[in-house]
């Protein structure tokens, strides 16, 4: 029987991450190992000047006081009984899209798991009011079950992006490239109680490129987005451009 580790970066106690462990489990065996608290816009960042420490929950599920990598590395390393064949993260309360996959925690916690040599995939729901998590993990168990059976390249990982609609209203999938947004909102200055200064991050850019083609379209227009991630950044069209650079400074 096939193994499936199932994170997040919304919580342990999100209803994401418990809506999709759930469907998964008709699937495979799961283990759910999240964080313990809401780790949004985390990223890759890893713990390295605390010590880890897990809780095992009523419901099965494993809480670590760490970032959604930490989970999916420790969940790997020291928790599975059996290594998964596969590593799922979410089901996320809102869009991993553009310029958003630098910062989720959702797409970090996939991405670890490809680090560890693991199949793995993101998913997001999109929306205001986030009522269709199931529609999210239907699509999630049609694509994880594809994954397990006809693997993608071992370079990347999926982050799949499904639209707040009722399954019957959702088109289909689109497979995308990453759009972008503007530059975020200026910093909101503010007082705590006892009159200190104090700020919070800006709301995000609207969107820039949102052309067909792009996640930002595909979802708007009722499509399912699966944009494949590589964990390599380098720019290698611009590698000779920076060579012929540097040999005239």
């Amino acid at each position: 029987m096939n193994h499936i580790l199932v994170s997040n970066d919304d919580g342990v106690n999100a209803i994401g991450i418990d809506v999709l462990t759930k469907a998964l489990s008709e699937l495979a065996e799961v283990q759910t190992v999240g964080p313990d608290r809401n780790c949004s816009g985390a990223s890759n960042s890893l713990t390295l000047t605390n010590p880890l420490r897990i809780n095992k929950l009523d419901n099965g599920y494993i809480s670590v006081n760490g970032t959604p990598t930490d989970c999916v590395h420790i969940a790997i390393r020291e928790l599975c009984e059996q290594e998964p064949d596969i590593v799922v993260s979410g089901i996320n309360a809102g869009a991993n899209m553009g310029d958003d996959v630098l910062y989720s925690g959702t797409v970090a916690a996939a991405m670890e798991g490809r680090f560890l040599g693991l199949p793995a995939i993101a998913i997001s729901l999109v929306g205001k009011e986030l009522k269709h998590y199931q529609s999210a993990a239907t699509w999630a168990v049609k694509l994880v079950k594809g994954l397990l059976d006809n693997p993608v390249a071992s370079d990347q990982i999926l982050n799949v992006n499904v639209p707040d609609l009722p399954l019957e209203r959702i088109k289909g999938v689109r497979v995308t490239r990453c759009g972008a947004r503007h530059k975020a909102e200026g910093m909101v200055r503010t007082q705590d109680p006892a009159g200190k200064e104090i700020f919070w991050l800006g709301p995000v850019g609207e969107t820039q490129d949102a052309g067909d083609g792009t996640d930002f379209h595909a979802v708007a227009n009722g499509y399912v987005s699966i944009t494949p991630l590589t964990v390599d950044l380098t720019a290698y069209k611009q590698m000779k451009d920076l060579e012929n650079w540097i040999e005239n400074i």
